[in-house]
């Protein structure tokens, strides 16, 4: 399946989708020329809550973060569904989770093994906790490449050829590659995105922390999506948008540009931002709010960890809808 491409104004792209209902892949998102958020994005807004730990059967610590949506037409032979949701509990022991359904809408099933990676993979690792699955679909490979964390100081990524079984690679993020008094670099998100002048085919985005105990956006850049060089500076600062932490990055394009959105911590607004960095990363223009969180259920003030996808020619959008560590994932639709 191809990266979803919406070139037409917002409601008349709307109105055409339904009418020949095409269906499109889950990606790094993109949106069309004409909306309401910042940027020229969609509005989104809140449909259902598509997983509750309450109702999982692997359910070790009452919260689940970080939904990545992946499509698996065309992409993975034999897949249990068309949709596949991958989500983990944070606190120790953490583990990578799978749910499947055949439609973004839902319902979503989950999977019967939960989980597919755990704290503990001899000889590879023993850690307290694995969290923050980021699921990219490397065309290149024609696989499954899985980032998470575990420790929070180390990133690491497995690869799978059906999105369900994977095997080891390595470390590709620590925090001995970022300045002394780094003492975090987790939540990683990793897509592809074209930089010549660097010689780079993919991005990383990820949460930073060091010694202030304030967390900001970090960024790098890889020409095989496994080995990285990261910039030394971030690319958020926290101060820059007024809030105390930020996190949970994810990489949206529009026409010749390309944007990072972000959440704040409950104390600084709980709503999910967005910055243009530029086709290049060069930029810095801070836009505001990309999405409200709301105050009622599940949101409870707070917004995390977007994830995007379309289909049927209508946007979407899955995150972390809670206070931290008390979280469950829901589902939000372009208005």
């Amino acid at each position: 399946m191809n990266e979803p491409q919406h070139t037409f104004p917002r409601r008349v792209f709307l109105r055409g989708a339904a009418a020949t209902g095409t269906a499109l892949a889950i990606g790094a998102g993109t949106a069309g020329p004409a909306a309401a958020a910042p940027g020229g994005f969609p509005d989104y807004a809140y449909v259902r809550t598509v997983l509750k730990p309450s109702d999982l059967a692997y359910n070790p610590t009452g919260e689940i973060i970080f939904p990545c949506l992946r499509g698996t037409v065309g992409r993975v032979s034999g897949a249990l569904g068309r949709y596949y949701l991958y989500y983990a509990p944070h606190d120790a022991p953490g583990g990578i989770c799978l749910a499947y359904g055949d439609s973004i809408d839902g319902p979503f099933t989950e999977y019967a093994a939960n989980p597919l990676v755990t704290n503990d993979w001899q000889p590879h690792y023993k850690v307290s906790h694995v969290s923050s699955p980021h699921v990219l679909w490397n065309e290149d490979a024609k696989e499954m490449w899985l980032y998470f964390h575990g420790e929070n100081t180390t990133t690491r990524l497995a690869r799978s050829k059906d999105g369900i079984h994977f095997t080891y690679d390595k470390v590709v993020l620590s925090t001995s590659m970022l300045p002394s008094g780094s003492t975090e670099t987790s939540y990683a998100r990793v897509f592809r995105h074209d930089m010549p002048s660097r010689g780079a085919r993919y991005v990383m985005l990820f949460m930073l922390n060091n010694t202030t105990n304030y967390r900001d956006i970090a960024w790098g850049w890889s020409a095989d999506g496994r080995n990285w060089t990261f910039d030394q500076t971030p690319l958020i600062r926290h101060a820059d948008v007024g809030a105390q932490n930020v996190g949970g990055p994810h990489l949206l394009t529009r026409g010749d540009s390309a944007y990072v959105v972000y959440n704040t911590d409950k104390g600084s607004g709980g709503n999910i931002l967005i910055t243009e960095v530029g086709k290049d990363f060069s930029r810095r223009d801070h836009l505001g709010i990309f999405h409200n969180s709301m105050d009622a259920a599940p949101d409870n003030g707070r917004s995390a960890s977007p994830s995007f996808g379309t289909e049927n020619g209508v946007p979407y959008m899955m995150y972390e809808a809670g206070e931290r560590l008390q979280g469950a994932i829901a589902l939000a639709r372009a208005e």
